[in-house]
């Protein structure tokens, strides 16, 4: 299987703006990988045009080998799964519906049994029963997440291409450590592919393996950690007066505000 994501020359227009200009780049099956970038620099958006949720101006996406818009509905949604920044709904339902929706591209077959496993492993068990409308907007985005894994998972695990719109915007910190190690955990196989706009650089560091620098709707950088997280680089498209220097573990980038 062609397990690459690939996109050529996307660009997106709204009336006179241009918000995605002209962006090229490849997604290869088994990597993490962070975009990140100043506010309004185009990382939402891009995000939905790599999924699909938004058509492009110009350009085209190629989902292992197939043109995204030839994918049917269905069959996207079994090898892609979109976790949003917001998830609004206009039902109330508990914790357990919302995260066997994303069950529905598959049919009931084995339905419990992954919301189940699921649930375990996100650690979403203390959620259980609770409306979703109640909860807080970190227990929320743990709920997503949990939806997003049942609508991959496959046999004993998840698989595909899982993009995340800042899965960790809301979680504390020891939540933010446990959905960072499990991403990390799943991916390590191979058959689960990550994707996530991240704000915090420092967790883009530790986290990625490959880090995406947008800017005003342009790839302006890309590589390791080590290549894009550099005080030129974050000074020059972020605006902002930063030191770098190596983490204690000797190699990754840690990012300090100068004041």
């Amino acid at each position: 299987m062609n397990r690459l994501l690939t996109a050529a020359h996307l660009r997106l227009n709204a009336g006179s703006r241009q918000l995605i200009d002209d962006v090229s780049l490849t997604l290869t099956g088994g990597e993490r990988v962070a975009l990140i970038g100043p506010n309004g620099a185009g990382k939402s958006t891009l995000l939905r045009l790599l999924t699909g949720f938004l058509p492009t101006t110009a350009g085209e996406c190629h989902l292992e080998g197939k043109p995204l818009k030839a994918w049917t509905a269905q069959a996207l949604s079994r090898r892609r799964a979109v976790m949003l920044q917001q998830t609004t709904l206009g039902f109330d339902w508990p914790v357990e519906a919302i995260i066997a929706m994303g069950r529905a591209p598959w049919g009931p077959q084995h339905e419990r049994e992954i919301v189940q496993q699921v649930v375990a492993l996100t650690g979403c068990d203390a959620l259980l029963g609770r409306r979703y409308v109640t909860l807080s907007g970190g227990e929320q985005q743990r709920v997503q997440l949990a939806r997003c894994l049942a609508q991959l998972w496959r046999h004993d695990g998840p698989e595909g291409w899982l993009f995340l719109d800042e899965p960790t915007s809301a979680l504390d910190l020891y939540h933010q450590q446990q959905v960072l190690r499990l991403l990390k955990r799943l991916t390590l196989g191979g058959k689960l592919h990550v994707c996530a706009v991240l704000h915090d650089l420092n967790l883009a560091a530790r986290w990625a393996q490959r880090i995406l620098l947008l800017h005003q709707g342009k790839l302006v950088a890309q590589g390791t950690p080590e290549q894009v997280i550099q005080a030129p680089l974050i000074a020059q498209w972020y605006g902002a007066d930063v030191e770098v220097s190596p983490h204690s573990d000797g190699k990754t980038p840690q990012v300090f505000l100068s004041v």
